[in-house]
């Protein structure tokens, strides 16, 4: 149903956890190999591996060990994950500049990591006729219905549905729907947000 969300299992309850996957999620983003995490946390490299797949039951001491070497609060094993939902018909309006479109953030305005934007663009229009960059990392640009011409220096490269491009934020760049007669959808996503 619209504008519901069920819950599809039993309300959250710590001792259920499995924190296998947050452990190892935590231990990658560090930078850190399953050798060295174990060694400094004072455990086999073996359990380790086995904690990070929920083969193990592990004791209180030795997760305060391993998160201790993360650098993570044990509590943050067992917090549920933060998520928001952005419903098509509440997706807040947006304008980057640009003619001839519209424009909804699909993400939470709250999210700093990334930016993911739904355009619609009639025929003809865009991103106006001068290169621009973004103060971002990466951008990325998925057409989900129609064409889409992005103009790169030196180069234009048209996207049917479908096809999708990724480039440095700091690409400068522009582009425009090149059809006479359809629209063109895309979804746009920016990490970090800018």
């Amino acid at each position: 149903m619209a504008g519901e969300v069920r819950r599809l299992t039993r309300p959250h309850d710590p001792a259920d956890a499995l924190v296998g996957a947050r452990l190892r999620a935590a231990r990658q983003a560090s930078g850190l190999t399953l050798a060295v995490v174990a060694q400094q946390a004072g455990l086999t490299k073996g359990f380790l591996s086995r904690l990070e797949r929920d083969e193990v039951s592990p004791s209180v001491a030795s997760l305060v060990s391993v998160c201790g070497v993360l650098g993570i609060g044990v509590g943050q094993l067992f917090e549920p994950p933060v998520t928001s939902l952005v419903r098509a018909a509440d997706a807040p309006p947006i304008n980057f500049g640009g003619r001839g479109l519209r424009e909804v953030l699909l993400t939470a305005g709250t999210q700093r990591n990334l930016q993911v934007i739904r355009s619609v663009v009639e025929p003809g229009e865009g991103g106006g006729e001068e290169l621009y960059a973004l103060a971002c990392e990466i951008e990325f640009v998925h057409v989900l219905r129609g064409r889409l011409e992005l103009r790169l220096p030196g180069e234009a490269v048209v996207l049917h549905a479908g096809d999708a491009f990724t480039m440095p934020g700091a690409t400068p760049h522009t582009w425009v729907n090149p059809s006479t007669t359809e629209t063109c959808e895309v979804l746009w996503a920016l990490t970090p947000a800018p």
